[in-house]
């Protein structure tokens, strides 16, 4: 069996012990599996013998989790518990403030993974949506429609939207950007730089949302912002930025723990360096990301349309984007220590 190690963020083969613990090969630590991972299969994570919790630190942070009497929605969950998890691995990799509903219990993190409401129409033989869930943030809660899951109707969606980008992945790491901006950015000293590169966000967010669907992105947004939906509102602008930077380290760590060299040059660790970010070391640490990330997504790219597939990065950064991307790196680089992991409370089902 094999398990992710949280306390140590790696994985590991385990060896089975008296009980229900394992003897974790790579650190010859003790472990139980996390309560989702004997239940239902839909998580990897493990928890410490010294921690008494049944849950892992990331399904802690569910607030409410599908409802389980619709068997499909166990598989969808799975999916959905794949992209969270990637996102809290890339979060405290980075060693980002994530403040759960015990140290917040107002704008603490957590997740809520809902389904529409449906009826049943005038002859009981059609089912129409009577609700939608709205994927999206608010105080710290991350709210995920769970149809999103459904690979079908996410491409779907991606369609109606006139995106070339849509996934699971991408809505975590979007969603995040909310919640961080409220911890990294709002009523802080670094709000008025957020608002020469971004803009103000006190303009009117749904008034914002409105004009950019009934009008779309403007004509040259290919040179301000990063994606289309980003020229919407500032806070969508950094969402996306910050959803980006995210894809960015993610994507290049695994190619450099894979061993990728493109062209006789090897792809860097993203925090090589990171230790030694004064304030004039930052920008050569995301030089090299950038250098890195472009040589990678042009060679992705490449491969995927030899497969006949979509551009895996199907986006060009202007100057100006790359400045907001850099200047996120800047704010990630400034945070030099990890708060302590409390946990959140025990996830609840939904009904509906």
């Amino acid at each position: 069996m094999v398990g992710y190690l949280p306390d140590v963020g790696q994985l590991s083969a385990l060896e089975p012990l008296d009980g229900e613990m394992w003897s974790a090969v790579l650190n010859r630590q003790s472990y139980r599996q996390c309560k989702n991972y004997i239940d239902y299969h839909v998580c990897n994570w493990m928890v410490p013998n010294c921690d008494d919790h049944a849950l892992c630190q990331s399904c802690r942070l569910n607030h409410v989790i599908p409802n389980l009497s619709d068997s499909q929605n166990v598989t969808l969950w799975y999916r959905v518990e794949q992209a969270k998890r990637r996102l809290l691995y890339t979060l405290y990799n980075l060693k980002l403030p994530v403040i759960d509903r015990v140290q917040d219990p107002h704008k603490g993190l957590c997740f809520e993974f809902l389904q529409d409401e449906t009826q049943c129409g005038e002859f009981n033989n059609t089912v129409t949506a009577s609700q939608q869930v709205i994927t999206g943030h608010h105080s710290g809660k991350i709210t995920i429609n769970l149809r999103e899951a459904e690979h079908s109707a996410r491409i779907e969606m991606r369609d109606k939207m006139n995106e070339r980008y849509r996934t699971l992945l991408g809505h975590f790491r979007h969603e995040s950007g909310h919640y961080f901006w409220e911890h990294l950015i709002n009523e802080t000293p670094e709000l008025d730089r957020f608002r020469e590169l971004f803009g103000d966000e006190r303009q009117d967010y749904q008034q914002a949302l409105s004009g950019y669907y009934e009008h779309g992105p403007p004509p040259s947004w290919q040179t301000g912002w990063i994606s289309a939906y980003a020229s919407a509102h500032p806070w969508e602008d950094w969402a996306e930025t910050w959803a980006h930077y995210l894809h960015m380290v993610d994507t290049v760590e695994t190619a450099h723990d894979f061993g990728f060299s493109i062209h006789g040059s090897d792809i860097s660790a993203p925090g090589a360096g990171a230790q030694m970010s004064e304030g004039y070391f930052s920008p050569i640490v995301f030089d090299v990301l950038f250098e890195d990330w472009c040589r990678l997504s042009v060679a992705l790219n490449a491969l995927n349309r030899s497969m006949g597939l979509d551009d895996a990065y199907p986006f060009v950064i202007s100057k100006v984007a790359l400045e907001k991307l850099s200047y996120i790196h800047r704010i990630v680089m400034a945070i030099n220590h990890q708060p302590p992991r409390t946990f959140p409370p025990s996830q609840t089902v939904a009904t509906g």
